[in-house]
């Protein structure tokens, strides 16, 4: 049971025009923005953010995007916003050999070195407390530039804000959202947790 109850898609008109963008990404408006609604200034503060984040401006590709968001989810526990993740970046056009490895994602050959050190940036800044050094930044710096960093950084930052609010919340967790869950990850022992 969520901490708070989800509002109906029609609460609020501003927020239900915005999350039609969530249409494309999962297939359905998540209960997190449902919950966010009780306060529609960060309901469609959220979801603008959101598109900004998201929208490409360099060779970070939609796909990649979704992966830093689950190796973020997956450093922080949030099973719903792993779940999500899984299932948007099979909407983006993940490579299947990418969705069914992304847990071996630093040793199998379906990830690039570019890729990888991109998860590995994710991972490190998700951590509490933070990993990032030197190290990660000279990786990141062969591969990719400051923009695109940028970009990177403002995937694992959104989604800081999402595992924790997701996780506190305890929100549940979309059909869609289980399925891709229990495809890509349930193998390696996801499963819905708190988010029923």
């Amino acid at each position: 049971m969520p901490l708070v109850t989800p509002l109906s898609p029609n609460h609020d008109a501003e927020t239900k025009q915005l999350a039609e963008f969530f249409n494309e990404t999962l297939g359905f408006c998540p209960n997190s923005v449902l919950t966010m609604q009780h306060r529609p200034a960060i309901s469609k503060a959220f979801i603008n953010l959101n598109k900004a984040v998201m929208a490409n401006e360099g060779r970070v590709t939609s796909a990649l995007k979704r992966m830093i968001a689950w190796v973020s989810s997956n450093a922080t526990g949030c099973r719903y916003c792993q779940a999500h993740a899984i299932r948007a970046a099979e909407r983006y056009g993940a490579e299947q050999e990418q969705l069914d490895n992304i847990w071996e994602y630093r040793t199998h050959s379906a990830f690039s070195e570019a890729e990888r050190a991109a998860l590995d940036f994710s991972l490190a800044a998700s951590q509490v407390p933070n990993t990032v050094d030197d190290k990660i930044k000279e990786r990141l710096y062969k591969y990719w530039n400051e923009g695109e960093i940028v970009e990177m950084l403002g995937v694992i930052s959104l989604f800081g804000y999402l595992n924790r609010w997701n996780d506190s919340m305890g929100t549940s967790i979309e059909e869609g959202a289980v399925e891709s869950g229990e495809q890509y990850l349930g193998k390696h022992g996801w499963d819905k947790g708190k988010h029923v």
